[in-house]
């Protein structure tokens, strides 16, 4: 080819050879179909979920009422402030605190000892027993709670009648009594564990043998393997379901809302702080001072779980690290 032919091949602009477009490399289209694939889901985060966050946090400077939206204006911190002096709000907070100091330890605790029971190689019917014990976490709440209702009755419950049959003339009220409604709650709380005891069942199956073959070796006995052995190793799957039970207590408000009918009673005992939220938001229709009820257990969520984290390195072990 000659000079000539070859000034007539390249197409020359200005005085200099175009440049051939390039198509894009192999990684920079899957970023770009990865991108694509995502975008429902960016569209829905940030329009159901990160704008009415932002939205609610600006609410909390604001006496904005549904009942009166035109009237609404710029109040500073005065939603914060009446927040940390209302009575209601500070019972609310102090029985949602309560029930967390009892329910957490249970919630961990008993799936953890009912994991172990499962795991053992004598208990006879293991399936059987895993079965009954998931099968209550796949019943709907709202139908757990009226079978508990009926249960815990202080007249015709079965649990009462149990406890007559055993000697116990005058057994508790659990759900109208301000002693006992705590645990009645509690107890509803344990009806649904099997989630949690089948993950640490699990957690507990994939220990590796040969660990508890050395412990043989050194002449360790049952309980010295489990706190040795099977709780470090299934320490991470603990640690999950810790923090899982902080944020589901942090939101806790189905049972109590429908066992008491939304009142809290008896004594406001069972007054839980989100029972307090939504009748500020919903009932008064009062979405500033609502909208900092919610930040604020949000802020208290967020606390517990950093500190949760922070503290996981010195007792959670992973096998892949350090």
């Amino acid at each position: 080819m000659t000079a000539a032919d070859q000034s007539r091949a390249v197409p020359v602009v200005e005085g200099r050879p175009a440049e051939v477009p390039q198509k894009r490399s192999l990684a920079q289209q899957q970023r770009l179909w990865g991108w694509i694939f995502l975008s429902p889901w960016i569209f829905g985060f940030t329009v159901f979920t990160a704008a009415p966050i932002v939205f609610s946090f600006i609410l909390t400077f604001t006496d904005f009422n549904l009942g009166r939206p035109d009237e609404a204006q710029f109040v500073g911190l005065r939603n914060w402030s009446l927040l940390f002096s209302d009575p209601l709000a500070i019972t609310a907070l102090t029985v949602t605190i309560r029930f967390a100091l009892i329910a957490v330890p249970v919630g961990i605790l008993l799936p953890l000892g009912l994991a172990a029971l499962l795991n053992s190689k004598q208990l006879f019917g293991k399936r059987v027993w895993r079965l009954l014990f998931y099968m209550p976490y796949m019943v709907p709440a709202v139908s757990g709670i009226f079978i508990w209702q009926s249960f815990l009755n202080g007249q015709t419950g079965w649990l009462n009648r149990l406890l007559r049959l055993v000697g116990i003339v005058d057994p508790p009220n659990w759900l109208q009594d301000a002693n006992w409604i705590t645990t009645a709650f509690v107890l509803m709380g344990v009806w649904g564990i099997g989630n949690a005891m089948l993950t640490m069942l699990a957690t507990m199956q994939g220990v590796p043998t040969e660990l508890y073959e050395a412990a043989d070796v050194d002449g360790a006995n049952g309980w010295t393997k489990f706190r040795k052995i099977t709780l470090p190793m299934i320490s991470p799957v603990i640690f999950y379901n810790l923090v899982l039970s902080v944020i589901g207590l942090m939101q806790y408000f189905v049972v109590p809302y429908i066992v008491t009918r939304g009142t809290g009673q008896p004594g406001q005992s069972a007054y839980f702080f989100n029972m307090h939220l939504y009748k500020t938001a919903f009932t008064f229709f009062d979405m500033g001072y609502g909208a900092t009820q919610a930040w604020l257990i949000f802020i208290i969520a967020l606390v517990l779980t950093i500190v949760l984290f922070v503290t996981s390195k010195r007792w959670v072990y992973y096998a892949s690290g350090e």
